[in-house]
This record gives C-alpha cells, structure tokens and sequence, in this order.
C-alpha cells in the first residue's frame, strides 16, 4: 500500500509528497478500523495498513529568534505607534501564548494570587486553559489597555476592534513590521512562542515547567526544544571549551601566587628533577596532575590531626572546579570517618 501511494503520480506529474502519503494512509486505516468497529460484513479479514508502510516523517526544529534577535524585535515593537502591535508583541514574546489565545483573552484575564499576577489563557487548540506568570512590565501595559477601552461593550473580549474580534492579520502585520524595523527578515508570530521556550530551556527551566507554560498535553511536544538547546551538553561543553582552547594557544607562565602548597612541596623536594632548569608552562586554565600526587598514592596515610587541612584542601578544589582533585580529598575524609566509625 505503502509503496504504491509513493509511486503513484500527484496531481501536477511527480510523486506524492511524504506528508500526504502519511494523511491518506492514517485515513485508509482509521477507515479500515472503523470498518471492524462496526463489525462490518465486507470488513477486510486481517490488517491491511502497517506502521512500516509510513514513510519516515521530518522532524524539523522550530524557528526561534536568537537573544539578540529577540531584544531588536522587541526595541522595535516599543517604537511602534499602534498600542495593539506593542501589546500583541509583549504578550507573544513573554508568554509563548498561540495567536488564537491571545485573541481569546477577557477583560478578567489578569488574577492576582498571593503578591504575584497571572495570565489566564482561555481554552484553545489543546481544549485546555492554563495559568501563565505575568512579567510586571506587560502587566502594566495591560492596564495601559484597559484604561483605553471603550466603555459599555458588548463583548467580554480583551481586544476588540470597533466591538468585534480582533482580527489575526492585525498581529502578523504587527510582527512583520517589527521584523522589519528590526532587519531580521521575516519572523511569524509562532516563531516567538518558540523563542521564548528556548530561552526557558536555555536558562535552566525543566521541561515540566516549560510544557506547562505553554499549555502541552505531553511533554513529547516539549522535548523538541531540548533539541534545539541541551543545557546539559551546553554546560559541560564551556566547562571545558577554554581549557581546550589553551591547548592550542602559546603556553603562559603562572603567576607565583598559582603554585598550590603540594606543587611547592614536590618542588623543594625534587626541585633538581622538575623545576631544576625552567618553569612550569601549564596554561592556567588546565588542572596540575602533580599537586595531589601523593594523596593518590596508595602508600598515603593520613589521621584525625589532618582533617581541617584536608578540609580546606577539598574546599579550594571545589571553588577552583578541580573535580578530580576535589574527589581526592573526599576520599581521605571518608576514609577519617569510616576509620573513626
């Protein structure tokens, strides 16, 4: 089935697009389900539609506007003379709302609970509302509207335009005159729903909070932005980036004051076979393996009396990032405890 939906000609002479191989082939076996719901007569008598039937759907990332992008969207909007664009740009960008629910918003959208204010978002595309925080700077332009909304309307609405809905070009003109101003090109609404869960996700923020600001029935939909932006990879990745690039710069002599208390005592004791005829040229930014040598060793003993210097050795290993030297002294003070145990 699959393959005679991919050979067969679409309307214009070439093969069907993958997308509407995958639509008419869910049809076709949502039909035949249907079919054995029904208990049908003619009902085909074993599955006729299998998963490896479906061709391999793209999974293309989402658009986002990088942080410098986003300010110069935004410093754009400000200059705008139409309140509505300012505030239609505000409320996308800081909340990640869809356009539909933005447009859906009520005049009693804004709820205070406790010292802080939320966003109620009606129910939309997931047939769900929510709660979102709301950044103090759009609450002030929400009451800015408020103030200048006409009196006795009918509708409940928030934005409302001559007392009818608000129409959706009115926020893509909004944006696209922005992007504009900007020179960013073009930038859709949706794309800063996208932006701001990536800043999230770049900031720390957990896929759970994410997937609730901005209204996911399951995290699956809230995963394709760890994609984007792992915070993981990216933390371990400058954790390391600059004692990699001091690799492949000039070696810099260390300051004096960088010779840690084992470093000076390996010196004056082996200082003919180490540091006999120069200096240490380890760049700064990479670990020593020599300053703990002896700790590791196996022949290394040490006692309750040594515990504050073990302490403080531990400490500064820790505020300097030495991990492994860190761990090092961990274990001499496990080993105290489990001896004084």
């Amino acid at each position: 089935m699959g393959s005679w939906l991919l050979e067969r000609p679409a309307a214009r002479g070439g093969p069907l697009h993958r997308h509407t191989v995958r639509d008419r082939l869910s049809k076709l076996r949502g039909f035949f389900r249907r079919l054995d719901e029904w208990d049908a007569a003619d009902r085909p008598p074993r599955q006729l539609v299998f998963d490896s039937d479906f061709p391999i759907a793209d999974e293309p990332l989402p658009r986002f506007l990088d942080d410098a992008a986003a300010a110069k969207l935004l410093a754009a909007a400000r200059q705008d003379t139409d309140p509505f664009a300012r505030l239609a740009i505000e409320i996308l960008a800081r909340t990640g709302m869809r356009r539909s629910e933005m447009l859906g918003l009520t005049i009693d959208a804004v709820v205070q609970i406790g010292s802080a204010y939320w966003l109620r978002v009606p129910v939309g595309k997931m047939h769900t509302d929510r709660y979102v925080p709301l950044h103090p700077q759009l609450k002030t332009l929400l009451d800015d509207w408020l103030m200048r909304r006409p009196e006795g309307l009918r509708s409940n609405l928030l934005f409302t335009d001559h007392g009818r809905p608000v129409n959706a070009s009115r926020i893509e003109t909004a944006v696209r005159r922005a992007a504009e101003r900007a020179g960013l090109g073009r930038v859709t609404p949706h794309q800063l729903r996208h932006t701001l869960a990536t800043q999230a996700i770049n900031r720390g923020m957990s896929l759970e909070a994410i997937a609730a600001l901005l209204g996911h029935r399951s995290l699956s939909m809230t995963r394709v932005y760890a994609r984007i932006a792992d915070r993981t990879v990216a933390d371990e990745y400058f954790a390391v980036s600059e004692k990699v690039e001091a690799l492949y710069n000039a070696p810099r002599q260390l300051p004096a004051d960088a010779e840690g208390s084992e470093m000076g005592k390996l010196r004056r004791e082996m200082h003919r076979r180490m540091l006999g005829n120069g200096y240490c040229a380890r760049p700064v930014e990479m670990d020593c393996h020599f300053e703990s040598i002896c700790k590791s060793c196996t022949f290394f003993v040490t006692t309750i009396e040594f515990r504050p210097t073990l302490e403080r050795q531990r400490d500064d290993a820790a505020a300097k990032g030495q991990v492994a030297r860190e761990q090092i002294f961990d274990g001499l003070l496990s080993r105290l405890d489990e001896e004084a145990s």
